[in-house]
């Protein structure tokens, strides 16, 4: 069964961390290229990273230097660890394949607040 399970979410102090993971089924993981997005409700997705196949990394610039994408084949798996986080990177994070085709996963929901 083809799906994307994010996890890692919940509620986090101003300048905490948080490792967030995405874990992959139904298709071929190390062939796609790996993203997180972020979404505040009402607003549209914000890209937050890229890991392609072959492992080069893209941030954008809203969390660059306070993040790092990283991919592991072997267990399917995506991961984003935060860190410095600000109440502005409170958002539901979805991380998305692209391949042959483009997969979702439902988010996780980070909440940045003291």
């Amino acid at each position: 069964q083809l799906q994307l399970v994010e996890s890692g979410g919940g509620l986090v102090q101003p300048g905490g961390s948080l490792r967030l993971s995405c874990a992959a089924s139904g298709f071929t993981f190390s062939s796609y290229y790996m993203t997180w997005y972020r979404q505040v409700l009402g607003k549209e997705r914000e890209l937050v990273a890229i890991i392609t196949s072959g492992g080069s990394i893209h941030y954008a610039d809203s969390m660059k230097g306070r993040c790092t994408i990283y991919r592991d084949n072997a267990k399917n798996t995506v991961y984003l660890h935060m860190n410095s986080l600000k109440a502005e990177d409170t958002a539901v994070y979805l991380c998305k394949a692209v391949g042959r085709n483009t997969y979702w996963g439902q988010g996780t929901q980070v909440t940045v607040s003291s």
